[in-house]
């Protein structure tokens, strides 16, 4: 076996289980679950129509590129959205189609740390989206956690990070927007991050899948991409973006996403992938083609979490240190006790799940960032969310009066 492999950390859901194993939580009222970021807003009618509709596709392979009409639909989306020049993005060369972003997150450490160097590093979130730990593992690569705490502003502190480390530093992970924090990495950060890579020959990869969820429709969040073709660098040297429908378009069903960027690192995917044997089904690039290119569906999305980010928060704000995200669907409130005795309390009193933050993290010389908060995903209908605020609401009261 991959002696790596015993290097992997329990998945955060895992450790979950086991925390609300014991606990008996009443049984006059249903379960709500903000545990997981599982969109439950109805998918797109006519993206279904359209995967039903190229069934007969199932007849032939796909290719590992994917269909040009998928490429060019993803460049243009991506030129709309984060304002690139006009045929900046060449969709044969700078856009690869992948099934779902935590595929494509995991696989593409694979392909590009080089296992040989003298100590390859892989810097990271802390807490993360636990793929980014494991790819840089199985990658032969050592983790680095830059932690997001109150005082950073819930971002990376880039400025601790010594020069030794950049140095040897392969392949930064990006989350903007955050998860779970919500924050949204600035236009000059991301400027000074690519500097930083050309600087120490690194790759950025930036996840962006929760791009297009954010409460002010003149305000979308910047991207890395976008970043790239404000100084000028319309090759987006060393710069990858990973975004999905998951979030997006409430199809996490679908597995559909792409990664675009710098030509010269796709072709070392592409030819990865080609080994890995992902290529997307046809009928899922026909669908995921339909929802690129529209955004009705997109704006109508938001409008649902902007509710439910207002309910809940008008809640819970009296008795909870709370604030809407930036971006993305999660509350990253902190909790007046321990976030698993939190977590687990809520749960056997009001029979609502939610995440502790220590295990979306890791401890580090100065502690686990993501201890004493909690994250909470109002994906579920606007009723339910509601009515989970209340509950969470009751029990901190009787914690903390």
């Amino acid at each position: 076996m991959n002696p790596d492999l015993e290097r992997l950390q329990p998945y955060p859901f895992e450790r979950l289980a086991r925390l609300k194993a014991d606990a008996s939580p009443p049984v006059d009222r249903a379960h709500i679950d903000l545990s997981i970021g599982e969109p439950k807003h109805a998918a797109p009618h006519f993206v279904a129509e359209a995967l039903i509709s190229h069934l007969h596709g199932l007849s032939q392979y796909p290719v590992t590129r994917g269909q040009p009409e998928l490429r060019r639909a993803v460049a243009d989306w991506l030129s709309r959205r984060f304002q690139l020049p006009a045929d900046s993005l060449d969709p044969q060369t700078m856009v690869l189609p992948v099934n779902g972003t935590r595929e494509a997150l995991f696989a593409f450490a694979q392909a590009v740390v080089d296992r040989n160097a003298a100590r390859p590093r892989v810097l990271m979130p802390n807490p993360f989206y636990q793929i980014y730990e494991g790819a840089a593992l199985l990658a032969g690569a050592e983790p680095v956690l830059l932690n997001t705490t109150p005082e950073s502003g819930y971002l990376p502190d880039f400025d601790r990070v010594p020069e030794a480390v950049w140095a040897d530093c392969q392949l930064l992970y990006l989350c903007s927007p955050g998860n779970p924090t919500g924050t949204v990495l600035n236009i000059a950060t991301l400027q000074r991050l690519i500097e930083l890579a050309e600087r120490h020959d690194f790759i950025l990869a930036a996840d962006e899948c929760y791009s297009e969820i954010y409460p002010d429709e003149a305000a979308p969040p910047p991207g890395l991409l976008q970043a790239a073709a404000a100084m000028g660098r319309t090759d987006y040297r060393r710069c990858v973006v990973f975004h999905s429908l998951s979030k997006r378009s409430n199809l996490p069903g679908l597995r559909s996403g792409f990664v675009a960027g710098d030509a010269e690192v796709l072709q070392a995917f592409f030819r990865y992938r080609t080994y890995h044997g992902c290529a997307m089904p046809p009928a899922t690039q026909a669908a995921s083609l339909q929802a690129w290119q529209d955004e009705a569906h997109v704006r109508d999305n938001r409008e649902l979490y902007r509710q439910k980010f207002a309910a809940v928060t008008d809640i819970l704000q009296p008795v909870l240190d709370v604030a809407p995200p930036q971006a993305g669907f999660y509350l990253w409130p902190r909790t007046p006790i321990a976030d698993t005795d939190f977590a687990r309390g809520l749960f056997a009193e009001e029979q609502v799940t939610v995440l502790p933050g220590s295990f979306l993290s890791r401890d580090t010389d100065s502690g686990n960032p993501g201890a004493d908060h909690v994250r909470m995903a109002l994906v579920a209908p606007l009723e339910d969310c509601i009515e989970a605020a209340h509950r969470i609401r009751s029990f901190i009261e009787r914690i903390n009066p």
